[in-house]
């Protein structure tokens, strides 16, 4: 079927409207580019054509390319991948490039103007076209989101979308729409010179412009063409491009090779005319698509994210299980965050404290929220009354009554949860599925309170909840299907991602990060210079180096956990040395950033102002220091062995779900594709190879396990055995 349509009217206009079957909003196939490189063939053609408008018959205008063609491209290439690649992405840029041109000859005379009209949103390549345009023409509609995301899957704009827009923008002007992904409202993107006009009516507008003879040559098509705030020889653009290198280095740390591979597209692209950019853009993006870490970063980020939001691992024969009616109990910060983030999708939400204040607080939280949102003008008075009204805030569990889900959210305290779950259960019906919101206690043990344990489960949010994508649903020994099914409805209904794992001690994201914590810990007691340890594991790509991240969760909190698994592993609990580090400073009260002490020093503001000096003083820096590579080792093989464990052990089902859910949970280095991807990508023999090393230098904890030793000797690779693909056949 037809993903491109077109019709002339009778003023001579022709349309082509784009409308991808089967889909509620349009991507960018190869058959949609050679039906659009045929419609506009036949525009240009046609002498009765004035010119045409491109729109959509959809409400939103594109989302971009279909990812998943291009992970393909490269296996499809041939011997000669990287060939067959920028071969493909030229073919691409030549149908934008004739649009641009409007059959104009090389003297800029003739030819007939193209005009895009946006109902709704325009990402990736469908601002990318409109780009190509004369003029572009957007609907007044706030919600809509205009922008170039595609930084955040780990490529680049590919499809002309980086040459166009610096040389529209300047590179400054550019840099926040291509480096971070910025993206904006049809207002703020006319503001910032993304699109030209914001009307209610952007067809019958594009329409009218086309019938007004303008002028349609692009400035860069001209002679005496000069970029907006300068080339990189002129004064002022030379220090626009060593900035951006600074700040591209700085926030990327060198390990995401498609914003290396932006700034080099526009810089050399800035030296060059237009076409000659074009083909250095090209092969800018043929490099970045040659790099494993682009091909992980779209399976992880887009592929395998995606199928997951859509239901990949939902139990087929269980119906629709949509919450009408959510009741949380605990209006701490956790309950108050999930209460605020249902009420936002439109569920009804029953919160219930102890005391009345408790409750009123945590129903507050979301007018907090509001408030700001209303500052920023991200929200509105209207959508405030709105979410609030949605919110009961109550002492009384016989408002409960008629809610299908409900969420427990207090103290980590197995005597509480259970006292909740049976007061839960004398208020609500018999279908409404219970589930307890914990990170660290058994979800088969905290089911024994309940009548029903088939409809029992774990749904671990990560804080702060509005803030945080990633929710772990637990199936404890007796969850059944219909409460796995309302936990991923749920989840997709706040618009969140969701993995599902089965049960153990720490599920799957604490059982990954604490050992993440606790070798960075460990180091500092070795005596690894705490700045080492830190910088490294952003060196590596974490976000968070893990000293920090134990200061942000609260050093108390690691404390208590400690204590626990003490108690459960007994002789066998591997980590005297770290809660040697841990509890000394719990003891100096320094207990994090809420403390505004911890691992870190902060001033009277709760600011970081530096690794706190008197760390050293208690654990001397060792006179010989590690190297970096070893110290990055240690880090990543911490989180990366507990993740093949999981899988080993059953509690991981699926390595989509170990992958997505290490990027989205706690950060794990992102440009990796994830924990098996990054297996993957160094193979698992060599990784072998640094385990044992690792652990004949730093103890079992690092020894392979049987499934590694296994893939190693059999040559495999995670995705090739676990993947959907392997799983199918």
């Amino acid at each position: 079927m037809a993903e491109f349509h077109y019709e002339v009217d009778a003023d001579g206009v022709g349309t082509i409207t784009w409308d991808v079957p089967g889909r509620s909003m349009n991507v960018m196939s190869r058959q949609g580019f050679e039906e659009l490189d045929a419609h506009i063939d036949t525009a240009l053609a046609d002498d009765a054509v004035k010119g045409v408008v491109i729109t959509s018959a959809k409400k939103d205008f594109a989302g971009g390319m279909d990812l998943n063609v291009i992970a393909k491209m490269r296996d499809e290439a041939g011997d000669n991948p990287a060939k067959g690649l920028f071969e493909g992405v030229m073919g691409m840029h030549a149908i934008l490039r004739k649009i641009e041109r409007g059959g104009m000859d090389d003297k800029n005379r003739g030819g007939k103007p193209i005009a895009a009209a946006l109902p709704g949103t325009a990402l990736g390549i469908g601002l990318e076209l409109p780009l190509a345009c004369h003029r572009i023409f957007a609907a007044d509609n706030p919600k809509a989101k205009i922008g170039l995301p595609e930084i955040m899957v780990g490529i680049f704009p590919g499809g002309g979308g980086t040459t166009r827009l610096v040389r529209k923008l300047g590179a400054m002007g550019a840099s926040p729409f291509l480096l971070e992904g910025k993206l904006s409202d049809p207002k703020k993107a006319k503001a910032a010179g993304l699109i030209d006009e914001v009307t209610d009516d952007p067809v019958a507008a594009a329409k009218e412009w086309v019938l007004s003879g303008p002028k349609i040559v692009k400035p860069w098509d001209e002679n005496g063409y000069k970029m907006p705030g300068g080339a990189p020889y002129h004064p002022a653009g030379f220090m626009t491009f060593v900035g951006a290198s600074a700040m591209v280095n700085g926030k990327t740390k060198g390990v995401y090779p498609a914003a290396k591979a932006l700034l080099s597209a526009v810089y050399e692209g800035a030296l060059v005319p237009f076409d000659t950019a074009i083909r250095i853009e090209a092969r800018w993006f043929t490099h970045v698509l040659m790099n494993p870490s682009s091909g992980a970063m779209i399976r992880s980020l887009f592929i395998n994210k995606e199928a997951l939001e859509k239901g990949a691992v939902r139990p087929a024969d269980v119906p629709d299980q949509k919450v009408a009616k959510l009741g949380i109990l605990g209006a701490g910060m956790m309950g108050a965050g999930i209460a605020l983030v249902a009420a936002q999708a439109g569920i009804e939400v029953v919160l219930i404290d102890q005391e009345q204040a408790a409750a009123d607080k945590g129903r507050a939280y979301a007018e907090a929220y509001m408030d700001k949102g209303i500052k920023r003008g991200k929200a509105t008075e209207a959508k405030k009354d709105e979410v609030l009204g949605r919110i009961t805030a109550t002492t009384d569990y016989a408002a409960l009554s008629g809610a299908d889900l409900v969420i427990e959210a207090v103290f980590e305290d197995p005597g509480i949860k259970a006292e909740v779950t049976r007061r839960v259960q004398e208020a609500v019906g018999p279908d409404c599925i219970i589930a307890t919101n914990t990170s660290t206690l058994p979800i088969t043990d905290l089911a024994k309170a309940a009548h029903r344990p088939q409809d029992f489960i774990g749904i671990h949010f990560f804080s702060p909840v509005e803030k945080m994508m990633l929710v772990e649903i637990i199936k404890g020994r007796e969850t059944g299907d219909r409460a796995v099914a309302k936990a991923l409805d749920f989840v997709r209904q706040i618009r969140k991602t969701p993995i599902v794992v089965n049960d153990a001690r720490f599920f799957y994201a604490n059982r990954c990060i604490i050992p993440y914590l606790n070798e960075g810990i460990r180091m500092v007691a070795e005596g690894v210079t705490p700045a080492l340890v830190e910088n490294g594991a952003k060196l590596v790509g974490m976000p968070l180096g893990p000293l920090q991240l134990v200061d942000e969760t609260s050093i108390d909190l690691g404390v208590k956990i400690a204590k626990a698994t003490k108690a459960a592993m007994g002789e066998a609990y591997p980590d005297a040395a770290v809660d040697e580090v841990l509890f000394w400073l719990a003891d100096e009260g320094r207990l994090g950033r809420k403390a505004k002490a911890g691992f870190y020093a902060y001033d009277d503001a709760g600011k970081r102002s530096g690794l706190w000096n008197g760390l050293t003083d208690r654990f001397p820096e060792a006179a010989e220091q590690p190297d970096l590579a070893e110290v990055q080792h240690r880090l990543l093989f911490a989180q990366v062995l507990e993740a093949v464990r999981a899988l080993e052990d059953g509690v991981l089902m699926d390595i989509r779900e170990g992958d997505v859910g290490a990027i989205l949970g706690w950060g794990f280095a992102p440009w990796s594709g994830g924990p098996f991807s990054w297996l993957d990508m160094i193979g698992p023999a060599r990784a072998l190879e640094l385990c044992e090393g690792l652990a004949a230098r730093h103890g079992n904890r690092f020894a392979p396990p049987a499934l590694l030793r296994e893939m190693a000797a059999d040559g495999a690779r995670f995705y090739d055995r676990f993947g959907p693909d392997a799983q199918a056949a």
